[in-house]
């Protein structure tokens, strides 16, 4: 029977190539010749039935057939180099978490202090971008994600029910002097392009017939629609659990003192069920859902605000 997997000489040989474009340049990364490293991609080529890399006299490129091999292994090669590494370091307890990059930066390192003082032993290494992590590359452990919770086959765990409002800086309230929903028909507004709910859903909900034909600002990460607001530019329809950095500091604050929301289940911890059997995942997994827990609509308390606006169905 046919091993599915190749060896391990071929596959460092092709990884190198592929991030060096060159073979030379590869060959003296792993201390190798040029041929040497030439006969290894071969070998892996033929062994996959397929050509990886086009070559000429002056380049090397991945052909369509090489970059998707390389999207799908370079994950599990990383995760070998940083297994290999912890055990040379003696460190047993490691694990990789990715998040969306507005969480990450907003949320969670703000806190990762107090799991580090509470996990000592954990090793912990994070990544954050707009994809969700493939598992079956072997390098994530866990998967902070945003959007509609629909990922067969992982357990997904609801990390915060989320409070979605208008919010701007206390100097741009009062220079546009707005005082009722309808007064943000006519004053600039963020976008958030990516967000489960949109600026016409409150305007709905506020049984306010408006949709707005344009916006000010777009841009397609939370954080910086907030940043956005921070200065002034518009007035933001975003979390107050993801903005709470700048509603704490004053930088920005709910535009209206009733506080209407629309409530929302968007940010989520997602993971095979088989990591559940590493102590340090289910660590990691029950310390954000209680840290979460323990900070309840924060906001809305200090603020005494907090009434539910639920959108009309469309």
């Amino acid at each position: 029977m046919r091993s599915s997997f190749p060896p391990f000489a071929c596959l460092a040989a092709f990884e190198a190539v592929a991030r060096r474009r060159n073979f030379s340049l590869a060959a003296g990364e792993l201390h190798l010749t040029p041929s040497a490293i030439s006969h290894q991609v071969a070998k892996l080529e033929q062994f996959l039935d397929i050509r990886l890399f086009e070559r000429t006299a002056h380049s090397v490129e991945l052909t369509v057939a090489g970059d998707d091999y390389l999207n799908r292994v370079s994950g599990a090669m990383a995760a070998i180099s940083a297994a290999t590494d912890n055990a040379r370091k003696g460190v047993r307890n490691s694990m990789h978490v990715h998040s969306t990059p507005s969480f990450a930066t907003l949320w969670l390192m703000p806190r990762l202090t107090d799991f580090v003082k509470e996990h000592p032993s954990i090793s912990l290494s994070m990544s954050a971008s707009v994809t969700h992590s493939d598992f079956s590359a072997g390098h994530t452990d866990i998967d902070i994600r945003y959007g509609a919770a629909h990922w067969p086959q992982l357990t997904v765990r609801t990390i915060f029910d989320e409070q979605i409002m208008p919010l701007a800086s206390p100097s741009f309230i009062r220079r546009h002097r707005i005082v009722t929903p309808e007064d943000l028909m006519h004053v600039p507004l963020i976008q958030s392009t990516v967000g489960v709910l949109q600026w016409p859903d409150w305007f709905t909900a506020q049984h306010i017939v408006h949709t707005p034909g344009s916006y000010a600002y777009r841009f397609d990460r939370a954080f910086m629609a907030l940043d956005a607001a921070v200065q002034g530019l518009g007035v933001a329809f975003e979390s107050t659990s993801i903005g709470e950095p700048h509603l704490r500091k004053g930088r920005l604050k709910p535009v209206f003192e009733t506080g209407e929301y629309l409530p929302v289940q968007a940010h989520f911890l997602v993971y095979p069920e088989r990591h559940a059997q590493r102590p340090e995942v289910m660590s990691f997994v029950d310390w954000v859902l209680e840290r979460a827990a323990s900070e309840p609509d924060l906001n809305m308390r200090r603020a005494g605000l907090g009434r539910s606006s639920r959108p009309r169905a469309k």
